[in-house]
């Protein structure tokens, strides 16, 4: 089946759209370090991506730092984010022709991450102008992944079926989230985790290339 089939693609943001990583590791030690708290290897960040920037901290914070002090610290990644959280970052090789195409064919495009919602809308922007239909973060409205009810909102606002819908993503949450809404769950090889768990996952498919997305 072509995917000029499906009318809907949706896509995970760090490790699916984007490379991310260098920033997540220099922004991370940046707020770590304004707490006097050890900081992490690149490794170390990479283990502790997949759920949100407050997720992150609550496992980059050294033991005995309290959820309390978490937030506070999350505060001030959020201040950071917009001159810091997106300097180093790069489109994966091939995934702007992706979407031009996916575009040019009328195919409705959106993307969904764990990442807090003002950072997804600035680094979409910045990166990937007027390409997207919508793009959303965690917020009041739009609850992390698994939890399907952020992607079924932005079916929605599509005006497509879940079954005319593929979600791509690099990790076993965006299969699981894919798999509860109703969509195609198509892992791609290149992000932060590894294939074994997207398979485990229920991934429909592994794609090695942004091109291979096309022709689903």
């Amino acid at each position: 089946m072509r995917s000029m089939s499906y009318q809907a693609y949706i896509f995970d943001l760090d490790g699916t759209l984007l490379d991310t990583l260098p920033d997540l590791v220099r922004l991370t030690n940046m707020v770590l370090e304004r707490y006097s708290w050890p900081q992490h290897s690149r490794d170390e960040v990479l283990s502790y991506v997949g759920d949100g920037g407050r997720v992150l901290l609550r496992r980059a914070a050294p033991a005995g730092v309290s959820q309390a002090q978490v937030d506070e610290a999350f505060g001030l990644w959020q201040e950071l984010y917009p001159e810091y959280g997106h300097a180093l970052t790069k489109p994966y090789a091939g995934m702007e022709d992706l979407l031009a195409q996916l575009k040019a064919r009328g195919v409705k495009l959106g993307v969904l991450s764990n990442k807090f919602d003002a950072a997804v809308k600035d680094v979409i922007a910045t990166h990937f102008p007027g390409m997207f239909d919508v793009a959303r973060g965690e917020c009041e409205e739009i609850p992390r992944k698994p939890d399907p009810r952020g992607l079924l909102s932005m079916i929605g606002h599509m005006g497509v079926d879940p079954s005319q819908v593929v979600y791509v993503g690099d990790s076993g949450t965006d299969m699981a989230v894919a798999i509860a809404a109703g969509a195609l769950p198509v892992g791609v090889s290149w992000g932060y985790r590894p294939v074994d768990e997207l398979r485990a996952a229920g991934a429909a498919r592994i794609v090695d290339d942004p091109a291979d997305l096309a022709v689903l």
